[in-house]
């Protein structure tokens, strides 16, 4: 494969790199610049620098927001503001003199997840980021589902109990969230530390974190179910719990005892790429975009 230059962008850095022999030679980051301006600036330089060092002949880029790929567009909104709502992907066409894809960063990790990650011996996954809330991507035959409205993926928005979303009640913010508000006087915990209360054996600290267990349980069964995936694939930090996957398996037991006509067990693991995701995934991207070996 050609050689591909890669930038993650991102709400505090943006991260380069090069794929080269379908490895990746990391370059240093830099901070999110503050205007457009610079921003333009600081990817400009490092994609000469790319051209001179590794001869790229194209560049794919990992961005937060709904990214319009037909019309070049990243709509939405994100903690950048300048990058919405222009034609952003011609502009760094003229200024890179070189091909650019863009893509969500979430559709990208799953991508990553797909070529050569947990995914790789699959046609369709669903990918669902577990952070502050819940998102995610949806790929059907490797290709990425963006919806009718680049709300494809947008899975955190789905109700779950109680007209709570999924977001809600199944992340360790959330836990946090309903620890501290239910406590007399009200506290400060963080997710981790009500797991640690959670494992010293407070019952209110246990009750917050299977609810958290149980909306997952509840809003992949219910993925399963609309989507029929070969694969569901957890990332986000929460991912590298090791308790996380066996107690959201055991929840989907339940319901589907419930539920008997529930025939179909989904198939959930952990992903494979962490840091490396949404740069391997941009990789993947360009070359779908463009077609290129």
């Amino acid at each position: 494969m050609s050689n591909l230059g890669l930038i993650d962008i991102g709400g505090t850095s943006i991260k380069f790199a090069v794929m080269k022999d379908n490895e990746l030679k990391k370059m240093e980051p830099v901070k999110t610049p503050k205007t457009i301006e610079e921003f333009y600036g600081d990817l400009t330089k490092k994609v000469q620098q790319m051209k001179f060092e590794y001869q790229i002949v194209g560049v794919g880029i990992s961005s937060p927001g709904a990214v319009n790929k037909k019309s070049g567009v990243i709509e939405g909104a994100s903690a950048i503001p300048y990058i919405h709502n222009f034609e952003i992907q011609q502009e760094l066409v003229k200024r890179f003199e070189l091909p650019v894809s863009i893509e969500n960063d979430a559709n990208c990790a799953a991508l990553a997840e797909l070529d050569s990650g947990a995914g790789k011996n699959v046609d369709s996954l669903l990918f669902l980021i577990i952070g502050t809330g819940v998102g995610g991507s949806v790929i059907i035959n490797h290709k990425i589902w963006h919806g009718a409205h680049l709300f494809g993926g947008e899975f955190g928005f789905t109700l779950s109990d109680n007209e709570k979303t999924l977001s809600n009640l199944g992340t360790s913010v959330g836990v946090a969230e309903r620890y501290n508000l239910n406590s007399s006087p009200v506290t400060n915990y963080s997710g981790k530390e009500v797991f640690d209360l959670a494992a010293k054996g407070d019952s209110r600290a246990q009750k917050e974190i299977r609810t958290m267990y149980y909306a997952l349980a509840k809003g992949i069964y219910n993925l399963q179910y609309s989507f029929d995936p070969e694969l569901i694939v957890l990332g986000g930090a929460v991912s590298n719990n090791p308790d996380l996957i066996p107690n959201i398996d055991t929840e989907i037991k339940q319901i589907r005892d419930i539920v008997k006509i529930a025939s179909i067990e989904p198939k959930v693991v952990p992903c494979k790429f962490t840091d490396e995701a949404n740069l391997r995934g941009a990789a993947v991207d360009f070359i779908q975009t463009y077609s290129v070996d």
